[in-house]
């Protein structure tokens, strides 16, 4: 995490999650002077190597940020999930995903007795949110039928291209709203990051151009914030939800346990009758 020292009361909090960003390829940007508005809040600021939750991925992850606790405790033990007890879950299978149309459940499970930032600090923006309760749905920027069919074409035609200009857009519009109304809270994911490490790798120059899209936001919110003076009263943190380690090698536990003569129930066919839960 980069951030500016603490020196006033915020009246603005701005958090960019630069998802999937690792420490050291954020360490290499700055110091080889490839993210000139990252290295200037590091210097100006802060920068600590946190630990994520486990899982580690997407949206669980963003349960410390919004509800300042761990994702399982708050109802979330996974992005997919088995209702052992079946008291909870119904079909498909006592099933949870949070991929695809199961995102809206996500809100849905947390625990109602602890609130989220967008509830607690209002107005609010968020954009590429997936832990979004408490913000009205005209500032769930990335939601929608639009964005959703805009992601997902990108996703299955894996295009580096498309996923650097739904970073630029999003960014666009989010420094343009913040501008404008000036929120007193924003979370702001940036996808590109962990998409393109993902398709190439996280020391590809694609994923690069994805951490140059994070610093030109940084950038942009920035100097709108001094123009207008509100820089001195904002905080601008500049997150990640997790790592992206290179993987050459995987053990297939539904597999592994398949082979034994077991009939197993693991995403992607979470309905399958006589299945065990693992």
């Amino acid at each position: 995490m980069i951030a500016p020292a603490p020196r006033h009361v915020a009246e603005q909090l701005v958090i960019v999650v630069a998802d999937g960003l690792r420490p050291d390829t954020l360490d290499a940007a700055v110091d080889a002077g490839r993210t000139p508005a990252l290295a200037r809040l590091r210097a100006e600021g802060a920068h600590h190597v946190l630990t994520t939750v486990f899982p580690s991925v997407t949206g669980l992850a963003y349960t410390p940020l919004l509800l300042g606790r761990h994702p399982a405790p708050l109802g979330i033990p996974g992005l997919r999930w088995f209702d052992r007890t079946r008291d909870h879950l119904r079909a498909p299978g006592h099933a949870r995903s949070y991929i695809g149309h199961g995102l809206r459940k996500l809100d849905e499970d947390l625990d109602p007795a602890a609130p989220t930032l967008f509830e607690l600090a209002r107005p609010a923006l968020g954009a590429f949110t997936l832990v979004a309760r408490g913000l009205p749905q005209r500032d769930r920027i990335g939601r929608g039928v639009r964005w959703a069919l805009r992601t997902a074409t990108t996703h299955f035609r894996g295009s580096v291209a498309g996923w650097l200009a739904i970073d630029r857009d999003v960014a666009a519009v989010v420094a343009r709203r913040v501008r404008r109304e000036r929120p007193r809270f924003v979370l702001a994911a940036m996808m590109g990051i962990d998409k393109l490490s993902h398709a190439a790798g996280q020391t590809s120059a694609a994923a690069a151009d994805a951490l140059h899209a994070v610093d030109a936001f940084v950038a942009t919110l920035r100097a709108d914030a001094e123009r207008d003076g509100r820089w001195r009263g904002m905080r601008l943190w500049v997150v990640s939800d997790h790592g992206h380690s290179d993987v050459d090698r995987h053990e297939d536990l539904a597999r592994r346990i398949e082979t034994a003569g077991h009939r197993v129930l693991a995403h992607p066919g979470a309905a399958r009758a006589g299945a065990a839960h693992v």
